[in-house]
């Protein structure tokens, strides 16, 4: 009996000592009105038990401002994919980044899964199936033992294995698994100030930016029009009120976050 606790303990401290870099393919269809959506390429990084998972662009930012670069930052509010997960803690929380401010959201929402008996082959693995509720969306997850890591993209974790495929019930979000490399995944955690936000206070945030998307700009300038300079030098005038209007179009448009129990109704 010693013997076999001692060896459950090896590889438990194999595995939290892992270090992973996983790679999917994510279809958002923020706006229901495309028929068609072009997939993005989204991260997990997978570190010791902790993880932070985001898309690409996002990882190469990170790994720019650890580097003391200057990445570019998110604006706005609504659907964004970063969120970082202690899993010794059972600790899930979501960065929502504005401008030059980043926001902690914890996602307290309990995943309780469903694992049934189904399995099949994916990306080479064997895969098992297991069903969740989340943000006011059903959920389909596949997930492997082969990857004993109980994580998976988003803020989904929890299954004994990793998740290798989820998708909600309308498809409407559906991560795929592209390719896992062992022994090179870094967190580059590089969003460290973060103010302490809860949902209420994320969607007055979200509406406050919605009222006027451009408050910063207005703020540094007296005149309601701007210019910028293309690459042949030439000015090109801009005006505000009318890239608020295209703004608040924009978001209206895509207003089909993953949280759909979040959903705000923007006037």
């Amino acid at each position: 009996m010693k013997k076999v606790f001692y060896l459950l303990l090896m590889i438990s401290g194999i595995i939290n000592a892992q270090k992973l870099r996983i790679t999917y393919s994510a279809k958002c269809k923020t706006d229901l009105n495309l028929e068609k959506i072009n997939p993005q390429i989204m991260v997990l990084d997978f570190v010791d038990n902790k993880s932070i998972f985001r898309e690409m662009i996002d990882r190469d930012g990170d790994s720019l401002k650890i580097n003391n670069g200057s990445p570019m930052n998110s604006t706005g509010f609504e659907n964004q994919y970063y969120v970082k997960k202690n899993l010794a803690k059972e600790r899930t929380e979501k960065i929502i980044t504005n401008s030059e401010n980043n926001f902690l959201l914890p996602i307290d929402e309990k995943l309780n899964w469903k694992i049934l008996s189904d399995k099949k082959k994916i990306a080479g693995y064997n895969a098992q199936k297991a069903t969740v509720n989340y943000g006011g969306r059903e959920w389909t997850a596949w997930f492997t033992s082969e990857i004993p890591i109980n994580d998976g993209p988003y803020v989904f974790c929890g299954l004994p294995g990793l998740i290798i495929s989820i998708e909600d019930n309308k498809t409407e979000y559906v991560f795929n698994l592209i390719e896992t490399k062992k022994n090179c995944g870094e967190l580059y955690d590089a969003r460290k100030q973060l103010i302490d936000i809860d949902w209420n206070q994320f969607e007055q945030l979200a509406i406050n930016y919605y009222d006027n998307p451009n408050r910063e700009m207005e703020q540094k300038i007296k005149s309601n029009k701007v210019f910028i300079t293309d690459a042949k030098g030439n000015r090109i005038d801009l005006n505000i009120k009318q890239m608020n209007a295209d703004l608040q179009d924009y978001i209206r448009k895509n207003n089909n976050p993953i949280e759909l129990n979040h959903k705000i109704n923007y006037q």
